[in-house]
């Protein structure tokens, strides 16, 4: 009988024994957690064992199971374990094959390396700042000797109860318990290193497979110093395609492959006969809404003709297996690595939901794939919006398009200002959450269009008023269409003063806000911090302009705050947050910013500005004063501060009022408007 034990404590280890059972091969994975055991489904080719053995059990368990051949596929740094399995397999006389993974290149000159969490530790306990910790559960005791640890340290781990409970023992709660099952992207790691404005990150030296280089990169675009610990000596072993190729020599030929004389010909260099030349060619297909139904007849061709099918579990459920190895895999990175590390798949398909160019995966699996020599052949599926559309009658050309899954929008801004606006959800909540926002900020004339489950024999598509749909219960696999027939489709200009709930609370006047917001050069995304935001007036204008950023107003007097709240819902602008606090500690929490609004300072402009540019050293920055000590304070700044300055303008406003048959100018407080740009890296 064909088998073998795959002690699978990583995703090399996960995927060799997809792998192998695809291909009909015994196996017994080996994991050291229950949530390990949730990573791998089990299969008529695959059983998974969960808990931590010594060599004694490991070696009951090769005799029990008859193999003769153990994969170790551990981590790294599970010395111990890796010493065990090979003891054992002396024990029980089968053979020893060690997995070893190939080691990150990322390396950076702005970098701490020291031999164990302790060390890192012990280092970090003579620095400030906040630390990304990302090196386990099993270590975080380690970390409680540097002082105020848990407010400094954010600590990463797995996903479960257990070691959330652990973690928490030790004082790790809150936001500075972060439980998420990695691998992370660079952008998630990026994003997670400003979020908590960390200014180190503490890793091991966990190769490509284990996200190294991602953090690598991503700490270099934050700003953050890499604390590594250093890599244990590695055990001889054998690369992923190594151990796949001694494993085919060891094992027989499996009893479903295709006979020889039924295989397509292949030339010297593996490829199927009519190819042309040299690269692996990558299908990316788009399957449409995700039932064979739905599949163009294109797409089915090329899913019908994968010697391997890549994709989320529902993707692969579209189409038809027929025994054929599968891999589940969203990720593109880890894609391009499996794929390189098995180059007996020639014909491999990559199966995306919808259509490959509607808020899909294919932008970032196009950069992996062609990154690692691989061709690329796309091609595209019915997106959710033209189907829904086709459902409701509806033209699509005019249609504002817009996503809620995993990814914030300012949805309340899009429908205000389009006629039809679609969106793909982001979670069974989602409907409820519109519903109430477009109420709240004066859109409940709009008619709503809810589909789930579309192209799905359960399909259902639901129709009504924001009122009539809040209390509804909703599929988190659907999508929205808002009409509009209120819409705003002029240009905006600048809001006049009288429109704004203004109160007690001081407000820049309408030409020194246009000029000022022209002075920041937003962008549509951009991230806002105004600082002093008054009654809101520059906060709104901003927002009506980065219509898909976030504008943050960081106002210290309660009462303003409140004026900020009113304006915010009478301007249908909920991209505004308001912090209510002095700056610059109200800002602490706060994500990287990409520009700046200072229209008060409560004699803390340097350390605002100073604050700012430690969270972005390149952030775009306009200040407003009218009095000349602030002005002077201001210069002083930028002599001190990493800032390039740009513009300094006093600008001197005059407006007539009507004198009988004559019209008198009545000049206004002269205005300073300062732009500066961070000189960082």
């Amino acid at each position: 009988m064909r088998s073998v034990i795959v002690f699978a404590g990583t995703l090399e280890g996960r995927m060799l024994s997809e792998t192998l059972s695809g291909r009909g091969v015994r196996v017994t994975a080996c994991v050291a957690t229950e949530y390990g055991e949730t990573l791998l489904p089990e299969n008529e080719y695959l059983k998974v064992r969960a808990g931590r053995m010594d060599r004694a059990q490991i070696a009951d368990l090769i005799r029990r199971e008859g193999v003769r051949l153990v994969v170790d596929a551990t981590h790294p740094y599970a010395a111990v374990v890796s010493q065990n399995v090979s003891q054992a397999c002396g024990d029980a006389g089968a053979e020893y094959l060690r997995l070893i993974r190939e080691s990150g290149q990322a390396e950076t000159d702005d970098m701490i390396t020291v031999s164990s969490v302790e060390q890192a530790a012990a280092y970090l306990a003579g620095t400030q700042g906040n630390i990304l910790a990302t090196t386990g559960s099993k270590e975080l005791a380690k970390y409680t000797v540097i002082p105020d640890y848990e407010k400094r340290v954010f600590a990463r781990v797995l996903s479960t109860g257990e070691v959330a409970a652990a973690c928490e023992k030790l004082g790790f709660r809150g936001k500075n318990l972060i439980c998420m099952q990695g691998p992370f992207s660079e952008e998630l790691n990026t994003a997670m290193l400003r979020q908590f404005d960390c200014r180190y990150l503490v890793t091991k030296e966990t190769g490509k497979a284990g996200g190294y280089e991602e953090k690598i990169r991503a700490a270099r675009t934050a700003g953050a110093k890499v604390v590594l610990v250093g890599r244990p000596p590695e055990q001889e072993g054998h690369s992923y395609e190594e151990v796949m190729r001694i494993l085919e020599e060891r094992l027989p030929e499996s009893p479903q492959e295709t006979p020889e004389e039924e295989k397509p010909e292949r030339d010297a260099g593996g490829r199927r006969g009519g190819e042309d030349g040299g690269q692996r060619t990558v299908a990316i297909v788009g399957i449409g809404m995700g039932t064979p139904s739905g599949l163009t007849a294109e797409a089915a061709e090329a899913a019908g003709e994968a010697d391997l099918l890549i994709g989320a579990g529902r993707m692969l459920e579209a189409v038809e297996q027929a025994g054929r190895p599968v891999l589940k895999e969203y990720d593109p990175l880890r894609i391009a690595d499996y794929l390189r590390a098995h180059p007996q798949y020639t014909h491999p398909a990559v199966l995306l939901s919808g259509d490959i160019g509607f808020y899909s995966g294919a932008k970032k699996l196009y950069d992996a794939l062609e990154q690692s020599g691989f061709a690329v052949r796309t091609i595209c599926g019915i997106s959710s919006v033209v189907y829904f559309c086709a459902k409701l009658h509806l033209a699509w050309e005019d249609v504002c398009l817009k996503s809620m899954h995993g990814r914030s929008a300012n949805l309340v801004g899009a429908v205000r200002t389009h006629e039809k606006t679609f969106a793909i959800l982001g979670g069974p909540d989602s409907v409820r959450r519109l519903c109430r926002e477009l109420q709240d900020y004066g859109l409940s004339h709009v008619r709503l269009h809810v589909g789930e489950r579309l192209g799905y024999p359960e399909e259902k598509i639901t129709t009504g008023s924001p009122k009539e749909l809040e209390d509804g219960v909703y599929d988190g696999l659907g999508v929205v269409l808002a009409e509009n027939p209120q819409y705003f489709g002029g240009v905006r200009a600048c809001v006049e003063d009288d429109a704004f709930v203004r109160g007690r609370a001081p407000m820049t006047k309408s030409e020194i806000r246009s000029l000022s917001v022209a002075k920041l050069r937003l962008t549509r995304d951009a991230v806002i911090y105004d600082v002093g935001a008054g009654t809101g007036s520059v906060s709104v204008e901003i927002a009506l302009q980065a219509a898909d950023g976030c504008v943050y107003a960081v106002e210290r007097k309660e009462e303003a705050c409140g004026l900020i709240e009113e304006n915010k819902r009478r301007f249908g602008t909920p991209n505004i947050d308001v912090i209510c606090g002095t700056a610059p500690e109200a800002m602490e929490g706060l994500p990287f910013p990409t520009h700046a609004f200072i229209g008060g300072s409560a004699g803390n402009l340097k350390e605002i500005m100073q604050s700012l540019l430690k969270k972005n050293p390149r952030i775009r920055m306009v200040i407003n004063t009218v009095t000349l000590e602030t002005i002077a304070e201001v210069m002083s700044c930028l002599q001190a501060l990493p800032v390039k300055e740009e513009e300094i303008l006093s600008v001197s406003i005059a407006r007539a009022k009507s004198l009988g048959a004559y019209h008198l100018m009545t000049g206004q407080n002269p205005v300073y408007i300062v732009v500066c740009q961070g000189e960082g890296a």
